[in-house]
């Protein structure tokens, strides 16, 4: 009897403090590991998010590196699959489907081989020094690190022309008329004097807090880091552009036309949209939201009492200066007016907004005569940087005022800096969600956004009212468009005249938007119908709640679970009704 009790107290002496790993404790382990490889792994990500470990490099371009990032997804979803989502809570079940789908849509993707495909006009490795817009540059190792990513420039670029060598070789190939755009970005690179760089251009205004004779240091490495090594990188790039790559480019747009191209697109439309619909069945949903919407831009017409056709009255809107501003700083001043106006009118639309301010900046001048009107980039994850809506101000003559309220709601609030900011301050949400989502919700979002411009005091006259309508058309043409050139033989330019026969915008957007199309498959179809969800979701709720709907209250609930797959925003907010229901 007393041995038995000695070996007992014995065994809890030495076995009593063991712990056994929960699934839960193997999940979370799993997905702080796959978020330290991704900031690992992809360096100007991590920098942009104020997770500085990494600021001295770029990510890895080579094809082993391709090749060993996949094997590394694969072997994470293995571990995934290996834990059962049964044993987890109800919140980590649902991080355990949002990560997996992560995982699923980028191993998917590899089968396709678009990064073989590295440079587009709308961004790559000859606008690089872009990236230094996304840095907080305070301190000399700030600036130490940003002139160690510029010492490696040379090697970024010879691994993307490796991938563009591969990618020439196997049939990946992006269209002619885009790469046609190339050489002018290129040439900006080009320069005889370091500090003429745009890669200097960090190192013009530095902090009072750095004493001068080390700003002076860190200028004069950064002039000869760049005479030295990038602008030699960039000749050598150039004549291989000019000389190889660019001609041997295809002239067909549609991605069909890749190896494997039609399944490819099906793909991208999954991806994009969330869902299973077809490419045929996402045209035909655009043609009919075309109709819809092109009646609704008639009403206006009509009560304007415009003598002529829809048509003409395209081209009025167009032409006529008085849509226009002379100057690109009054376009800017009155973006920033607009901007002003907004903000305070949020709180009756919102119970909870997000704590991080956002700002205005100009399109950077060698990529604004290929870009868009605007986008939007988020803030840092560490609080340092704010979020910054940017504006076009090239040619402020085809940028027209009508369409400047509704672009400002999309672009910063309620629209993507309310939702992402919201969304990266969630601190209970594991990290891959708070910094990542999925387009069909982040773009719906904005688009939706757009329909709440008569509550925040905006679109109070006709022509603004037509502006809103406007780009409610721009992203239902995107549906047609884009599935016609990728998937339906559609050319360039029957994309291009079927987009100014049905929307307001000027001719330069256009030309722009299509080859954003062209150059990113897919992407532009997530828009609409994550848009079309949510009213869905709204109008539901609208007539089962009644008189006790509330605005604030909705959209605190449509925001409360981040970005999510529409199905998965479909079961949150039935959910959420029911909760309401049963509280009346």
């Amino acid at each position: 009897m007393f041995l038995r009790l000695f070996l007992v107290l014995l065994a809890l002496l030495f076995c009593g403090s063991t712990t056994y790993a929960t699934p839960e404790d193997d999940f979370a382990t799993l997905l702080d590991e796959a978020w330290q490889w991704q900031l690992a792994e992809y360096p100007v990500f991590a920098s942009r998010l104020g997770d500085r470990r990494y600021n001295d490099r770029w990510t890895d371009l080579s094809l082993d590196a391709f090749e060993q990032r996949h094997e590394s997804r694969r072997e994470f979803l293995r571990r995934l699959r290996s834990i059962d989502p049964a044993t987890l809570s109800s919140s980590d079940q649902l991080n355990y489907d949002l990560f997996g789908r992560q995982l699923q849509n980028a191993i998917d993707a590899h089968e396709y081989r678009a990064y073989l495909m590295p440079i587009s006009q709308r961004g790559g490795v000859q606008s690089l020094d872009s990236t230094a817009e996304g840095l907080t540059l305070q301190t000399v190792q700030d600036y130490e690190q940003w002139l160690a990513r510029i010492a490696s420039i040379d090697k970024v670029i010879q691994q993307t022309m490796d991938l563009q060598e591969a990618g020439r070789k196997s049939g990946y190939m992006p269209p002619k008329i885009l790469m046609q755009r190339l050489p002018a970005q290129i040439d900006a690179q080009l320069v005889e004097k370091g500090d003429d760089s745009p890669f200097f251009k960090a190192f013009t205004q530095m902090p009072e807090t750095i004493p001068a004779a080390e700003q002076k240091r860190l200028r004069e490495e950064a002039i000869t880091i760049i005479e030295a090594s990038v602008v030699p990188a960039y000749r050598r790039f150039s004549r291989y552009m000019n000389k190889t790559y660019r001609p041997a480019s295809r002239d067909s747009i549609g991605a069909s036309s890749l190896p494997n191209g039609k399944a490819f697109y099906e793909y991208r439309a999954r991806r994009f949209t969330t869902t299973q619909m077809t490419p045929d069945e996402i045209h035909r949903l655009g043609l009919s939201e075309v109709a819809r919407i092109r009646a609704q831009m008639q009403l206006i017409i009509d009560e304007l009492e415009f003598d002529g056709r829809f048509q003409d009255f395209l081209q009025f809107l167009r032409t006529d200066p008085q849509f226009y501003f002379e100057s690109s700083e009054e376009l800017f001043d009155a973006y920033l007016a607009i901007c002003k106006r907004i903000d305070p009118q949020l709180v009756g639309l919102f119970g909870k907004l997000p704590r991080m301010p956002y700002g205005l900046r100009a399109i950077p001048d060698s990529i604004a005569p290929d870009t868009t009107t605007a986008y939007y980039s988020r803030p840092a994850g560490d609080g340092r940087r704010a979020g910054y809506y940017y504006v076009n101000l090239y040619r402020p003559e085809v940028r027209p005022k009508y369409e400047m309220e509704v672009l400002s709601v999309h672009e910063a609030v309620p629209g993507h800096h309310l939702q992402i900011a919201l969304q990266m301050e969630m601190g209970e949400m594991p990290a891959f969600r708070r910094y990542a989502g999925f387009t069909a919700f982040t773009e719906g979002w904005g688009l939706y956004s757009e329909s709440l411009g008569e509550d925040l005091g905006l679109y109070k006259d006709p022509y603004s009212r037509f502006g809103a309508l406007t780009y409610e058309m721009w992203r239902a043409v995107r549906l047609v468009v884009d599935t016609g050139m990728h998937y339906k033989g559609w050319t360039r330019q029957q994309a291009i005249d079927f987009f100014k026969d049905n929307a307001a915008k000027t001719e330069l957007d256009i030309i722009n938007e299509i080859d954003r199309y062209i150059g990113w498959p897919g992407q532009a179809l997530a828009y609409k119908i994550g848009q079309l969800k949510i009213l869905e979701l709204r109008s539901k709720a609208e007539q089962a709640l009644g008189d006790d709907f509330d605005i604030r209250t909705f959209h605190d609930a449509l925001l409360g679970g981040g970005a999510l797959p529409l199905e998965v925003l479909e079961t949150r907010m039935h959910r959420w009704l029911a909760e309401q229901l049963r509280a009346r």
